[in-house]
């Protein structure tokens, strides 16, 4: 993946000392200034480029530590001529060294590991730990949405949302058999589909931080 233009790796020390996309993604790297919208635990970047493909005026960034998936997603990029796709290799925990304030326009969050055991729950990408760094990042009522096929996952992101009062704009624990039409649901990820075989049902949210 060094070689790909559209794919950064930087490592921790180098974002501690200042990383130089930090406030600089839409003028630097997508050389425009578009809406910036991020896919965290992007895996094959699915969702980054299909999304990347509906709305050519706004920019999409997958983020993941895992390289061989993410390649996937950034040669799929390449395959389709995608100018406002980009990846970004890092642990997630290091988000707020590559984005500064109000930079981040919309977050997905597309079958993360819901970490199921206790002592792992703040690596769950929808715990308070987590939400406080993207509220760092988002601007002002920029929405975050998680489509899961963890029930477990979508009943806590619930508890948190009630918990630290933001704001619940949708919400269902069964995506596909809901009447409510929602945009962007036509985009299935290579885990999603397996787990629709399996007949498992997926849940999807959408909030938006409180702003205090």
């Amino acid at each position: 993946m060094a070689s790909f233009t559209h794919v950064e790796q930087p490592e921790l020390e180098l974002l501690r000392k200042g990383y130089h996309l930090r406030g600089n993604w839409k003028k630097k790297f997508f050389k425009n200034n578009n809406p910036l919208i991020i896919e965290l635990g992007c895996g094959m970047g699915e969702y980054s480029v299909g999304l990347a493909e509906k709305f050519p005026k706004k920019n999409f960034l997958g983020i993941d530590i895992k390289g061989a998936r993410m390649w996937q997603g950034a040669k799929a990029a390449i395959d389709k001529k995608l100018k406002n796709v980009g990846f970004l290799r890092i642990r997630i925990d290091w988000i707020e060294e590559c984005f500064d304030k109000n930079e981040i326009d919309e977050i997905w969050i597309t079958f993360p590991d819901p970490q199921l055991k206790k002592r792992r729950g703040t690596k769950r990408l929808t715990h308070p730990v987590f939400l406080r760094k993207y509220k760092n990042i988002l601007a002002n009522n920029a929405p975050i949405h998680l489509k899961t096929d963890s029930q477990f996952l979508h009943g806590f992101t619930l508890g948190v949302i009630s918990g630290e009062k933001h704001v619940l704009i949708d919400s269902t624990n069964d995506l596909y058999a809901s009447k409510v039409i929602r945009e962007n649901m036509d985009i299935k990820t290579h885990y999603e589909k397996m787990y629709l075989e399996k007949g498992i049902p997926i849940t999807y949210l959408r909030f938006l931080l409180n702003k205090y």
